[in-house]
């Protein structure tokens, strides 16, 4: 018997060693998880934020490829390495909408250079110019007072030689119906009055489209008469790039 208790005492400390061990070696390897779990690295800081504010045109209506041959992803596509961008276009919106939809996200980014092109909804269903001047100098201001960023603003084009104005489109403003194409240019004209106006006033720099061949080119224009084709985005984009690259808005450029 008492060999037996011996034996069994013997057995009953082995076990317990065993434990001890598996525990110390638990233990062991958990310290050593913990040691090999990585460090969270640092996301790298943007070289600069582009936001692009528009409607259709931002969106690329018209274009083949609306995410690679529309005018925005083609100034995307000259930024620098590690850049940030966001396009903010909406198709069919107005400057008022906008200037409250777009502008707060636009905000929030925090650019360092903002392109707008905002004039082709309004033109072609009416909205009063006052309306617009006043929208458009509010979007301008807030971005002048609230970022650091430049901001490029296209006017309008000689919309008298597009065929969605001149040939009286579905969906053109009762003001444009029935005006000839001298008429429908001076109204052009009168409203890139305001528009230049708005932007000198905030210190901006206008992309001036009305005295480029933007509309003049047939091949410049989508077959609905109204937005550019792929080779009219390429026109924009090159218009809007030139006035990006002398301001210096770009590093690097």
């Amino acid at each position: 018997m008492k060999c037996a208790r011996m034996l069994q005492r013997a057995g009953i400390a082995a076990l317990l060693l065993a434990l001890c061990a598996l525990a110390l070696a638990a233990c062991g390897e958990a310290s050593s998880a913990r040691r090999a779990t990585p460090k969270a690295t640092p996301t790298a800081t943007p070289s600069m934020v582009y936001v692009a504010l528009g409607a259709s045109d931002a969106v690329g209506v018209g274009a083949s490829d609306p995410s690679t041959t529309a005018y925005v992803p083609r100034l995307i596509a000259r930024l620098p390495a590690h850049a940030f961008a966001l396009n903010l276009g909406v198709n069919g919106y107005t400057v008022k909408q906008a200037l409250a939809e777009e502008l707060p996200q636009a905000l929030a980014a925090h650019p360092t250079l903002v392109t707008i092109w905002m004039v082709g909804n309004d033109f072609r269903q009416c909205t009063p110019l006052a309306d617009y001047q006043r929208d458009l100098d509010s979007l301008l201001g807030q971005l002048q007072s609230q970022t650091h960023a430049q901001v490029f603003v296209a006017n309008a084009p000689d919309m008298s030689l597009l065929p969605a104005i001149r040939d009286g489109s579905p969906g053109l403003g009762a003001c444009l119906r029935g005006l000839n194409p001298a008429q429908i240019r001076a109204v052009a004209a009168q409203w890139n009055t305001v528009i230049d106006g708005v932007v000198a006033k905030h210190h901006q720099v206008l992309v001036d489209l009305f005295h480029s061949d933007l509309a003049a080119h047939p091949d410049y224009i989508a077959s609905d008469g109204f937005h550019p084709s792929d080779s009219g985005y390429r026109v924009l984009a090159d218009l809007f790039w030139a006035q990006i690259t002398a301001h210096h808005a770009v590093p690097g450029t």
